[in-house]
C-alpha cells in the first residue's frame, strides 16, 4: 500500500483529502476543526514513510488559490471597516498581533527554538493558514537546498502542535469573558443600532394604509431624507390604479403602500405614515414579482443608480439575497455576479428584465478565466517584489501574501473597465475550498515524515503551552480592552476575536452564543488586516532571527 501511494502522489492526495474533510466535521465539546483536519491527517499518513509525499506545486497552487479568492471576497468589506470606528477595531487588532509576535520571539529565545518552528507556533496560535503559507515561501527563497527539507518542516511542526488550542483557547476566553461580564446578548441586540445591521438582518415586506402625512406635498425622496428611512417602496394602490412608486411620488390620504426593509426600519415607516394593513396583492394580470440571477457582467461593478432600472423598465428591485444574506439594495449598492435579485415589474417587461439581468445559473456557475488568471498574475509578480527590511535584509510577499493584496484591491474595485474582477459567490467558495484542501494535503504529507522525527526529540509540549499563551491571552486581551474600555458590544467584539484568528469555527461559536449575525460585522471589520497582518508578522520573526 505504501509503495502504491509512493509512486501514485495524486491518489495520495485525495485521500488524505477524502479522510481529513469529513474528520474535521467531528465535534468534540462543539468544537471541531474543520478543514484543518486535512493537515493532520496529511501529516500522520506522511509520517509514514519519508518518500509518502504530494508535488510541491500541490500546495503552491492551494495556496495561491486560497488567498486570492478570500482577497476578492474580503476587498469591500475591508473598505467599508474603515468606516466609523473600523479604523479603532482595527488598530486594536494590529497593536494585539504585534504584541503577540514580541512575545513569540521571546519564548523562542526562552526555549531555544528553530525561527522556523516560532514562525509557526505564532501562525498556528492565530489559526491562519495563509501566515503558514507565507512562511514556507520565505524559506523557499532564502534556505540553503542542503537544509531546505528540514527548514519547511519547521514551520508545519509550530503550526500542527498550537492550531488545535488556537482554536479552543479562543472559544474559552470568550465564555470566561461572557461569564465573568454577564453578558445579556438579547438586550445588548436591542440597543444596539449600527447601521450596517440592515445587510445582516431578515428583510421583510408589508403594506402601510397612509392615514398621516406632516407635509402634504412632501415627496418619498424627501420624506425619507426627514425620517432617515433605510426602505424601499414598491407598488402604490390609489383608489383601483396602481402605479411604481418612484422618488417623485407624494402619498395621498388612504393610499397603500409596498415597503420593503429590516422590521426596525418598518417601524419607523408605520410610526411616521399609516398602520400595517394584510398583504396588498398586486394584480397579477398587470404586475409580477419575480427572482432573477444576476449573470450579466454589465450590470455589476456598478452603482443600483447607475442602472437607471426604474427609467429603463419601470421595475423595482426590492431585494438582493448574497449568500446567506439578503438585504434592501439603497442607490449606491453594487451587484456581484450570483446575487439573487427580487424584482417587481409588468408582466409584459418581465422577459426583458430577465435578460437585462442575465438570469442564467450556469454562467453564475462558471468563472471568467481570463480576469482571474490575469489578477494572479499581476498578484504573483508582485509577491516577486522584494521589501526591504532593517539591517539590509529583504523579505518577498510571495506567492501568499502577493496575491491577497492584490485581491484586495480587486475586489475592492469590483471593475475597470469591461473587466470584471469578483467571482461569483459560488464559484469563490468552491475554489477557496479546494485551494485550502489542496495546500493543506500537500503541506501535511511533506512534512509528516520530519514532523514526526522532530517530536520525537522533545519540546513538543513547550510549544503547546507556549502556543496556548499567545492565543489565550490575546484574545481575552482583545475582549477585555474592546467591550470594557472601548464600550464596544460583547456581540461585536466577539467576532472581532473571530476575525483576528481568521477562523470561522470561532465565528460560529460567537454566532451560537450570541443569538443573533452581529458577530458577522466584528469578523468582516477585521479580516483583511489580521490576515496580511499576520503574514507580514512571521516574515518579520523570521527575519530578525536569520
Amino acid at each position: 500500500m505504501l509503495k502504491l501511494l509512493i509512486e501514485n502522489p495524486l491518489l495520495l492526495l485525495f485521500i488524505v483529502a477524502a479522510i481529513g474533510y469529513p474528520l474535521g466535521k467531528v465535534k468534540v465539546y462543539g468544537i471541531s476543526l474543520g478543514v484543518g483536519a486535512v493537515l493532520f491527517v496529511g501529516i500522520a499518513i506522511g509520517s509514514l514513510h519519508r518518500d509518502l509525499k504530494a508535488p510541491e506545486i500541490v500546495y503552491v497552487l492551494g495556496q495561491a488559490l486560497f488567498v486570492y479568492t478570500v482577497g476578492l471576497a474580503a476587498g469591500p468589506a475591508f473598505v467599508g471597516s474603515l468606516r466609523r470606528d473600523g479604523i479603532r477595531n482595527n488598530i486594536l487588532v494590529a497593536v494585539a498581533l504585534i504584541l503577540a509576535a514580541a512575545a513569540c520571539l521571546g519564548f523562542q529565545k526562552f526555549l531555544h527554538l528553530p525561527a522556523g518552528v516560532a514562525a509557526g507556533m505564532y501562525a498556528g496560535s492565530f489559526t491562519t493558514s495563509p501566515a503558514l503559507a507565507g512562511i514556507l515561501d520565505t524559506i523557499k527563497q532564502t534556505a540553503p537546498a542542503d537544509q531546505l527539507e528540514q527548514l519547511l518542516a519547521d514551520p508545519v511542526v509550530g503550526f500542527s502542535v498550537t492550531y488545535p488550542i488556537g482554536v479552543i483557547g479562543v472559544v474559552l476566553a470568550i465564555s470566561l469573558a461572557q461569564r465573568l461580564w454577564k453578558t445579556d446578548y438579547r438586550a445588548e441586540a436591542q440597543r444596539l443600532r449600527n447601521p450596517s445591521n440592515e445587510e445582516v438582518e431578515d428583510t421583510v415586506q408589508c403594506t402601510f394604509r397612509v392615514h398621516s402625512l406632516e407635509s402634504a406635498s412632501a415627496t418619498v425622496e424627501e420624506m425619507g431624507e426627514t425620517y432617515g428611512w433605510k426602505v424601499l417602496f414598491g407598488r402604490v394602490k390609489r383608489g383601483d390604479r396602481f402605479f411604481v412608486c418612484t422618488p417623485e411620488t407624494v402619498f395621498k390620504i388612504n393610499d397603500l403602500v409596498i415597503v420593503t426593509g429590516t422590521r426596525e426600519e418598518l417601524m419607523k415607516v408605520g410610526q411616521a405614515v399609516g398602520e400595517r394593513r394584510k398583504e396588498l396583492r398586486v394584480d397579477a394580470s398587470e404586475y409580477a414579482y419575480r427572482r432573477i440571477f444576476v449573470s450579466n457582467p454589465q450590470v455589476t461593478g456598478r452603482p443600483m443608480r447607475e442602472l437607471n432600472l426604474r427609467d429603463r423598465f419601470g421595475e423595482v428591485v426590492t431585494s438582493v439575497r448574497r449568500g446567506d444574506d439578503e438585504f434592501v439594495p439603497s442607490q449606491e449598492a453594487v451587484l456581484e455576479l450570483g446575487d439573487v435579485v427580487r424584482v417587481l415589474a409588468h408582466q409584459n417587461q418581465m422577459k426583458e428584465v430577465a435578460a437585462f439581468f442575465g438570469n442564467s445559473y450556469k454562467k453564475v456557475s462558471e468563472v471568467d478565466v481570463m480576469t482571474f488568471s490575469l489578477g494572479l498574475v499581476i498578484g504573483l509578480c508582485v509577491g516577486l517584489i522584494p521589501i526591504p527590511f532593517p539591517g539590509g535584509s529583504s523579505v518577498k510577499l510571495g506567492f501568499a501574501g502577493g496575491p491577497l493584496v492584490v485581491a484586495l484591491i480587486l475586489g475592492t474595485f469590483g471593475r475597470t473597465g469591461g473587466m470584471v474582477w469578483t467571482l461569483p459567490y459560488a464559484a469563490n467558495m468552491t475554489l477557496r475550498q479546494i485551494g485550502l484542501v489542496l495546500f493543506l494535503a500537500g503541506i501535511g504529507t511533506r512534512a509528516g515524515y520530519t514532523f514526526v522525527s522532530t517530536l520525537s526529540r522533545g519540546g513538543g509540549i513547550s510549544i503547546f503551552v507556549a502556543g496556548a499563551i499567545l492565543t489565550t491571552v490575546t484574545a481575552f486581551s482583545v475582549l477585555w480592552i474592546g467591550h470594557r474600555l472601548f464600550k464596544i458590544p460583547m456581540s461585536l467584539v466577539s467576532g472581532m476575536v473571530a476575525g483576528m484568528h481568521t477562523q470561522i469555527a470561532v465565528l460560529g461559536f460567537a454566532k451560537d452564543q450570541t443569538g443573533n449575525d452581529l458577530p458577522d460585522q466584528g469578523y468582516a471589520s477585521v479580516y483583511a488586516v489580521s490576515t496580511i497582518g499576520k503574514i507580514l508578522l512571521v516574515h518579520m520573526i523570521l527575519a530578525l532571527q536569520w
